[in-house]
């Protein structure tokens, strides 16, 4: 008799469906996978028969061929374990065969017949709401992150034996809901730290509020010990919540990865990556040979903070460059060429030299002007110039370590940041894009006129400081958020001279 049933799989980061089609006919008993069958999948055969002869079926001693279609694209994991047995006992006639067309099947099977979890259940979800499916049966354990796509029933099962009694009219399984109201948004305890515990830094804290109300992407540059790695590490507490469909986008990668918990699926929060600057290529903008999402389509939609810049390879830091300009990662392999998300606010560190004290007063350089050279050079000016805001971060003077002179907390902040969010959403949600940063050239007409005053300001600030057009635009972005900072309707001198002011960092040594 012949059975199928629909399962899926993913390429990149989306769901495609696979039907799992099972022929069991007379002759020697021999059980075939085809239809290109990675490892994993070839070797399911052995827990597919393990499991049903333990939960007290028969296992048909006949001829089995199980062909994954489409037949011409690679098939791995261990999702295939479940609709495979769901399949073979359709086929010996356990379980109608038309109770199983109206949903998709995946897990990995236990000898004992348990359902363990798989990754991606998030894309498979959406595809079997995209394909139009009734519901989709996956293990209890991913309940919770299917459970985020609404209009399809998301039934978690532990057993084999529990989705035989199910689809023979046993047993009821409960559907999985899972409430958008009940899901963690900020609050000052989610990540135990606040930007007022930063001491002094007003102007670091200035640009990282500016960074964080138009997802600007910005360098920070100061001796050892001058606070850039608090200011970092506490951005993400000035960043507004996701919205529903910022959060699926998030989830979706950390799905297809297998990196999704409670935690996680029950959090607003924005990611924030943190990488060691002995990361490679693929780790950072992702690849393998089955194209995988690295680490700044693990940061979509948050933080990815890179410290001490120039200790990342070179090679591996100019990947960075297409990402950062058009918030996606193309990846081509001999077999597939996928896209990963990427909009990410890039927040980078480094010291002015590399002894870290060129730019501190009470400090003593020791480095040679050939070394500082090499050091810089190893972040090219294209990077450079991608990199909306460039600051330097000074020595804290000791009179402002002291608490009674903590500044504003996170929560203030934060406030006038998902103000000037609204503002440009409204503005800019007819071209989808949500934020400054997304702007090009073509938005900046549109939305960024400057008055003969300040096109006269930016007009001497490239003679003198010699500007590229793609510094020019920058300029414009940032004076256009500080702007909606003030919920001005247009950039003023003082908005425009104030982004100038923040692209300090000095390519050349002197």
């Amino acid at each position: 008799m012949l059975a199928k049933v629909n399962s899926c799989s993913v390429e990149g980061i989306d769901g495609f469906i696979i039907a799992v089609e099972v022929d069991i006919s007379y002759g020697l008993p021999v059980f075939n996978i085809v239809g290109l069958p990675e490892i994993s999948v070839r070797e399911s055969k052995e827990r597919v028969k393990t499991a049903i002869k333990n939960c007290g079926y028969t296992f048909p001693m006949e001829r089995i061929v199980v062909n994954l279609a489409p037949a011409d694209v690679k098939k791995e994991g261990t999702g295939f374990d479940l609709p495979v047995a769901i399949g073979i006992l359709v086929a010996s006639e356990v379980i109608p065969q038309e109770k199983i067309n109206t949903y998709l099947i995946s897990g990995e099977l236990s000898l004992d017949g348990t359902i363990k979890p798989v990754r991606a259940a998030l894309p498979y979800a959406l595809a079997a709401k995209e394909k139009g499916y009734k519901g989709i049966i996956l293990p209890f354990e991913n309940a919770d992150e299917a459970s985020l796509v609404e209009g399809i029933d998301v039934l978690p099962v532990k057993t084999l034996s529990q989705i035989v009694d199910f689809f023979s009219g046993f047993v009821e399984i409960k559907k999985a809901h899972m409430n958008l109201k009940s899901r963690t948004r900020f609050h000052d305890k989610v990540y135990g730290m606040d930007l007022s515990e930063v001491g002094g830094q007003h102007h670091a804290k200035r640009a990282l509020e500016i960074s964080a109300a138009g997802f600007h992407s910005i360098l920070m540059t100061g001796p050892p010990g001058s606070g850039k790695s608090m200011l970092a590490k506490r951005l993400p507490t000035i960043l507004p919540d996701l919205n529903f469909e910022e959060m699926i986008e998030v989830m979706k990668i950390y799905s297809v990865l297998g990196l999704i918990d409670n935690k996680i699926v029950n959090s607003l929060i924005r990611p924030f990556r943190s990488p060691h600057h002995t990361i490679s290529e693929a780790g950072l903008a992702g690849g393998g040979s089955k194209p995988a999402p690295g680490e700044i389509s693990l940061a979509h939609n948050g933080v990815l903070f890179l410290d001490e810049l120039p200790e990342f390879k070179k090679n591996v830091l100019e990947v960075l460059r297409q990402p950062i300009e058009e918030g996606k990662v193309s990846i081509a392999r001999a077999s597939m060429r996928v896209t990963f998300p990427a909009q990410f606010m890039l927040v980078a560190a480094m010291n002015p030299c590399p002894c870290g004290y060129m730019s501190d007063p009470m400090g003593k350089c020791t480095c040679t002007q050939p070394q500082i050279q090499r050091y810089r050079s190893k972040i090219s000016g294209p990077l450079l110039d991608r990199i909306d805001i460039q600051i330097e971060v000074p020595r804290v003077e000791y009179k402002d370590l002291v608490p009674q002179n903590k500044g504003e907390g996170s929560s203030q902040i934060r406030k006038r940041v998902k103000k000037a969010r609204k503002i440009q959403e409204k503005r800019l949600e007819k071209k989808l894009i949500f934020n400054n940063a997304r702007m090009h050239s073509r938005h900046l007409k549109e939305f960024c006129h400057l008055t003969i005053e300040c096109e006269k300001i930016l007009g001497q600030a490239v003679d003198v400081l010699g500007f590229s057009a793609r510094a020019c635009h920058s300029i414009i972005r940032v004076g256009r958020t500080i702007a909606d900072l003030e919920n001005a309707p247009q950039i003023e001198r003082h908005h425009l001279a104030e982004a100038i002011g923040l692209r300090s960092f000095d390519r050349t040594v002197t």
